[in-house]
């Protein structure tokens, strides 16, 4: 929750993420350092689709291969459990992230326009075909 917090103005709360691992909505990877997590991704898998709903990596422990490693971790699984898509939606302003998204082969499909709450920017929806 810590890390949800520092990272994301409008986070979940303690309960989505206890609601939505409890009925098994989702699946939770996370890269500890020193004890503590310092990353992690949530993502969902129906069918032959996966989405990635969070991808978080403390300020501290950003540009070093987390978020990439995580991206990695997650496609993995996905694709062993049938996934042959991949989906996200990112804030048009993070750009490091788009261009995390795109070396793992996402490519735009569409926006959605003043989408995110906290500041109104458009989500830029993403795709990938999962080999």
């Amino acid at each position: 929750m810590e890390l949800e917090a520092l990272c994301f103005a409008y986070h979940w709360t303690e309960e989505q993420f206890r609601l939505g691992l409890e009925r098994g909505a989702f699946h939770i990877l996370g890269a500890r350092r020193g004890g503590r997590i310092v990353g992690y991704i949530a993502y969902s898998v129906i069918q032959d689709e996966m989405e990635v709903m969070n991808l978080a990596v403390h300020p501290e422990f950003r540009r070093q291969g987390l978020g990439a490693t995580l991206l990695d971790a997650a496609l993995g699984h996905s694709r062993r459990a049938g996934a042959r898509q991949g989906f996200l939606d990112v804030k048009e302003s993070n750009l490091s992230a788009i261009d995390l998204y795109r070396k793992f082969g996402f490519k735009q499909i569409g926006v959605r326009k003043r989408y995110y709450p906290d500041t109104l920017e458009d989500a830029l929806l993403f795709r990938c075909d999962i080999p």
